[in-house]
């Protein structure tokens, strides 16, 4: 997508010929180039939040694409847990490597304090439901093996909340809380 502040460029670029930088500071096109700039900057700061707190969801998907089987059948509860509790285990390594790594009296690193928040997080979410992809879905495991990774084409599948003890619910797409 064409940044504002470039089509602004070209405007003044095409109405001032080469005296673009002879602005005067006020002018209505210096204004103009300095209003297209901070709406680039904040558009841009803004989609970066928005990957970063889509990222959660978009691993999740990623770990339970990559452990589809080969041949798509529908899975049930028991199995979807599995999967649930592998994913909620796939840290532990680092986290017990950064733990044998520190020194007696040290406090822990950020990297240690950010997984281990991210597990109790993850954990507290399995009690009250865990929101994937509907595995026991037909339909939804197939394109869920075609996803390519993209944010807005999960709104293609289907998704379900299902907790510790195997209590199974509908959820809707993009997640938010406990639904």
């Amino acid at each position: 997508m064409p940044s504002k502040l470039s089509k602004v460029q070209k405007h003044v670029t095409k109405k001032k010929g080469s005296k673009i930088n002879s602005l005067h500071e006020n002018s209505r096109d210096a204004k103009r180039l300095r209003n297209a700039g901070a709406r680039d900057d904040r558009v841009a700061r803004l989609g970066a939040v928005r990957e970063k707190a889509n990222r959660q969801w978009l691993e999740r998907v990623f770990f339970l694409q990559d452990r589809l089987p080969d041949t798509l059948h529908p899975l049930d509860v028991e199995a979807i847990q599995a999967l649930i509790t592998e994913f909620l285990k796939r840290n532990d390594e680092e986290i017990e490597q950064l733990k044998a790594e520190r020194r007696v009296g040290r406090p822990p690193s950020t990297r240690f304090t950010m997984l281990e928040q991210e597990k109790k997080v993850e954990g507290k979410e399995y009690e009250s439901g865990f929101w994937v992809p509907n595995l026991r879905d037909e339909e939804t495991l197939t394109r869920l093996d075609g996803w390519k990774g993209d944010w807005i084409s999960l709104a293609n599948l289907r998704f379900l909340r299902i907790d510790a003890v195997g209590l199974v619910k509908e959820s809707q797409f993009p997640p938010r809380g406990a639904s």
